[in-house]
């Protein structure tokens, strides 16, 4: 992800679980980074204040606000699954408090209070109302948060249905969008904020590996962090070339390396 200098990193893991279904509940041992940056100051204003153990909590306009800013994740979705929990304070108000995804081209910071996350096509995003925003429109989903309430919203992302879920405080709200696997620009988790000092800490993070593929690419991916390393290993092209799509800027459709064996595990 391309960032200013005054941006700095969010080093957080999104955990990694061997789990057939992924959920709240769910639990598992392997392990994966989700790298976290994001745009921290405008102009000398400080926008998000990163603190906690492993920086893991944001704390949105620490002194007033004058527009929306937002987090982006650097790991590519698509083509897997993933959940994630984001713990909102209780200091839930304003135009929009928003989780979802959204490529390299959503907008991170806007000196206007709005919904940021699915203003245009680059964003699928729940504000804190309960409407859904994708392409500029917004339709209902589910009813407003109560204000001044702390809660956690959970985004459950499958890459292979092209799907995303959410989950307010464990219970399902239901698919909110449909036909992400068909979007070839890479895809991260994205939240915004226009309210002044309100916090989101990210808490419960996990994958579903896609087949043993997937699962042995993590573990390669542990150790190799670059294309520059991944350049100097001697492998066939083919799988270079899946072994390099989490650092790719463009996404291809999901495409076994050898589908007879994977499809017969």
């Amino acid at each position: 992800m391309a960032v200013s200098r005054s941006s700095q990193a969010w080093p957080v893991c999104l955990c990694a679980t061997a789990v057939r279904i992924i959920g709240p509940g769910t639990a598992g041992t392997a392990a994966t980074r989700l790298d976290i940056r994001l745009r921290t100051k405008v102009i000398g204003r400080e926008l998000v204040r990163l603190y906690g153990p492993g920086l893991r909590v944001a704390y949105f306009h620490p002194n007033w606000s004058s527009g929306t800013a937002g987090v982006r994740g650097t790991r590519v979705l698509n083509n897997g699954r993933y959940y994630w929990e984001v713990c909102v304070s209780q200091r839930v108000f304003g135009t929009s408090m928003m989780f979802g995804v959204g490529t390299r081209r959503a907008r991170l910071h806007v000196d206007a209070f709005m919904n940021l996350l699915g203003e245009d096509e680059q964003g699928w995003g729940l504000s804190h109302k309960g409407l859904l925003w994708h392409g500029g429109r917004w339709t209902h989903y589910t009813k407003p948060f109560r204000e001044n309430v702390a809660t956690t919203v959970g985004v459950l992302f499958d890459g292979i249905a092209g799907t995303i879920t959410y989950y307010k405080d464990g219970i399902n709200l239901g698919v909110a969008f449909k036909g992400l696997h068909e979007v070839r620009e890479p895809l991260y988790p994205i939240v915004c904020s226009t309210a002044a000092k309100t916090e989101m800490t990210l808490a419960v993070m996990k994958r579903d590996f896609v087949n043993l593929q997937d699962r042995c690419r993590a573990v390669i991916l542990k150790r190799v962090r670059s294309p520059n390393q991944l350049d100097r290993l001697r492998l066939p092209a083919r799988i270079k070339a899946y072994l390099g799509e989490p650092m790719s800027e463009t996404v291809q459709p999901f495409q076994p390396v050898n589908k007879y064996v994977l499809n017969s595990m």
